[in-house]
């Protein structure tokens, strides 16, 4: 009885401890980034007031790392801004994050990001222990030696930490091969235990069913009246008027649309980044399609087109659609290397007919479309246009990345429901939108429109380059070559162009005496953890680097290396110089050597890094640097001088001047200056 009784007591106050232990939830600031925090799931309280502007956020429903924990939770609804308890876990870098406003918070947008996180209610899961004292990354860097350079280990190199055994959240996002490893929980501890899981498949079907609910549709607000088969062939929602043919109320049976394939960076603990090979976003596609016809090379673009088949369209302009869709395949020359196209038709619902890997030449691809039924319902574009942002570009689907994403919508007469939002995300994600609009609403007609000017709040630029109207669907075939010959210019593609793949970027390195080789070392990779997060090619962002001193040396120009990698290489490979420090005749060769020849359609950035005061003056030089449409930043260190780097900086100064003690916090402000650069990016207008 006493072995009993002792037994009992024991187990008693090792409960007591237990559920004492689970009580303290620790409380974060309103700046918290998630990417400062090394547990990969933890439980936080967030304060009151974390509903503000200078608390970024990036993303919706998933969120980039950078984004502050507590207004991303407000975002995405789980608290207000009286704060609370939320629970975050982190997951898998994202392939595009879309902006949106939510709940009184303006979200942005960001192509990529190597680390995501999402929130949900502050509940514990079961099994799980939770941390009652965060883990932030260090506030300096812990160099990690590769050959002779120092590689910082924080937010900027990526490293992965973990101190104790913490459970992989099982909602990571299924890549297309197979997820090594996840985590579950044994029913008979708290303590999670890693298993091997044989497929993504498993891993994805675990993802819903543990946390259901986190990954939201957003289309909520394109959700149009549905009719009952009685009523569907009116024309439009609340009028009387109707097409005078009959209506054939066919149905196509539709697959479901595949899973969201994310990208991912690989991350070895201990290994710089000249060392890992950055995979190129080329590099994570899948293999390309057998060649069954190489098609237009002049016209390398992946093509969406978004049906009409709304019950107001009729049976007769139905195939009037279809004969145009096919003759516009046929003056496209479908091929691998060259156009790809897919259909989405839509009515109260979209659905996919067939995706860009589906058919290889133009033949197939006709024959295919004369085999497509009518959907019927309503014209809901704004919710087609969703699906399509978020289901159809797609590795999975044959999307090939380095080609300009399109979608043209053809569109009987007007949408029945709204259209800006969905058409801004979509262009918020690099997608290039035409409407191909006919047989519009007469004046008399306008009243029933839920949306004027649809088309121009769709599209991504108002110059008419993006909209063609046609006054009759029998007059469609006169614009199948007006409308490839646009789709094709990929020149005038405006909305393809990100923040990460349309700049040509210009590093000025400081190679003073002051600097030494070791700190030298650590410039370049400050500027090698930039260069790495853009989509490096001769088409999209290209990297230019200058070194300075006294004189100056052109290291490489904008068009010497085309690849991820051989920039990495380039980087690597540059020589400390010494000498003294002319800043100011540094920002004159570099508007000569560099930005004098990059490309008109891209955006003209220098990054300046420098760790003292001018022998000569910036102001000068910089003013001309700005003047011709460069984009500078500075970035001081040490003994840099605050006017000068006010001076050399495009305004406002504050957003494009940073400054650091020492050489080892450079890594800092690798997610700032990227931060920057997307949200200056961002904001620019669309006409």
């Amino acid at each position: 009885l006493g072995v009993f009784l002792t037994c009992t007591y024991t187990a008693k106050e090792a409960t007591k401890k237990t559920k004492k232990a689970k009580l303290y939830v620790p409380q974060i600031d309103c700046d918290v980034k998630a990417g400062k925090i090394i547990n990969p799931e933890f439980i936080v309280k967030c304060p009151p007031g974390c509903q503000d502007v200078k608390y970024r956020v990036y993303g919706t429903d998933i969120y980039a790392s950078f984004s502050s924990v507590c207004n991303a939770a407000i975002h995405s609804g789980i608290i207000d801004n009286t704060g609370g308890k939320i629970l975050v876990q982190k997951v898998a870098g994202h392939s595009g994050y879309r902006g949106s406003f939510s709940n009184g918070v303006r979200s942005l947008s960001l192509p990529r990001w190597r680390e995501s996180f999402l929130v949900s209610e502050g509940k514990p899961r079961k099994g799980v222990t939770y941390p009652s004292i965060l883990e932030y990354s260090p506030s300096k860097s812990t160099a990690v030696k590769s050959g002779n350079v120092n590689v910082p280990t924080g937010d900027a190199v990526h490293k992965e930490y973990q101190t104790t055994p913490v459970p992989t959240p099982a909602t990571q996002m299924a890549t297309t091969t197979p997820t090594p490893t996840t985590t579950t929980t044994d029913p008979s501890t708290t303590m999670p235990q890693p298993t091997t899981t044989p497929s993504a498949t498993r891993t994805t079907a675990a993802a819903a069913k543990t946390r259901p609910g986190l990954h939201r549709v957003r289309d909520m607000a394109f959700r149009g009246t549905s009719t009952s088969a009685s009523n569907r062939n009116i024309l439009r929602h609340s009028t009387g008027i109707q097409r005078q043919e009959p209506v054939d109320t066919f149905q196509r049976a539709v697959g479901s649309p595949a899973h969201l394939a994310m990208e991912t960076d690989s991350w070895k603990p201990g290994l710089s980044l000249f060392d890992t090979g950055f995979s190129s976003k080329e590099e994570l596609n899948p293999k390309p399609l057998e060649p069954i016809s190489q098609g237009n090379q002049n016209c390398k673009v992946d093509l969406s087109f978004l049906m009409d088949g709304s019950w107001s369209i009729g049976k007769r302009r139905f195939q009037l659609q279809k004969r145009f869709l096919g003759n516009v395949a046929q003056a496209l020359g479908i091929g691998s290397s060259g156009p790809l196209m897919g259909i989405v038709q839509y009515g109260d619902d979209p659905s996919t007919e067939f995706n860009l890997k589906t058919y290889a030449n133009s033949k197939d691809l006709r024959n295919a479309i004369e085999k497509i039924q009518q959907k019927g319902g309503l014209s809901n574009v704004g919710k087609a246009l969703s699906f399509v942002n978020k289901n159809f570009f797609l590795d999975a689907n044959g999307n090939r990345g380095g080609a300009p994403n399109v979608v043209v919508v053809m569109v009987d007469g007007w949408p029945t429901d709204r259209v800006e939002d969905a058409s801004r995300l979509a262009r918020e994600s690099g997608i290039n939108i035409f409407f191909v609009t006919v047989e519009a609403a007469a004046q008399s007609e306008k009243q029933n429109v839920i949306e004027l000017n649809f088309v121009d709040k769709a599209v991504c630029r108002t110059s008419g380059f993006y909209s063609i109207n046609v006054p009759s669907w029998f007059s469609l075939h006169k614009v199948v070559q007006p409308l490839v010959k646009r789709v094709c210019d990929t020149d005038r593609l405006a909305c393809s162009k990100t923040c990460l793949n349309s700049a040509d970027i210009g590093f000025v390195i400081d190679g003073s005496s002051s600097v030494g080789t070791g700190n030298f070392r650590t410039v370049l990779q400050f500027v090698a953890n930039i260069s790495k997060e853009f989509e490096i090619s001769d088409t999209d962002t290209r990297i230019g680097a200058v070194q300075y001193t006294y004189e100056q040396r052109l290291e490489f120009s904008f068009d010497k290396h085309s690849t991820k990698q051989d920039v990495l290489n380039a980087i690597k490979r540059i020589s400390y110089w010494s000498g003294g420090t002319s800043t100011g005749a540094a920002i004159s060769y570099a508007s000569e050597q560099l930005f004098s020849k990059s490309k008109p359609n891209k955006r003209k950035i220098m990054i300046l890094i420098t760790d003292g005061r001018s022998y000569d003056d910036v102001s000068m030089p910089a003013m001309a640097a700005h003047q011709n449409g460069v984009i500078a930043y500075s970035v001081g260190v040490a003994w840099a001088a605050p006017d000068e780097l006010e001076a050399i900086a495009s305004d406002p100064a504050k957003e494009h001047s940073f400054f650091v003690d020492e050489f080892d916090n450079l890594y800092r402000y690798v997610n700032q200056l990227i931060q920057n650069i997307c949200t200056e990016f961002n904001s620019q207008p669309r006409n």
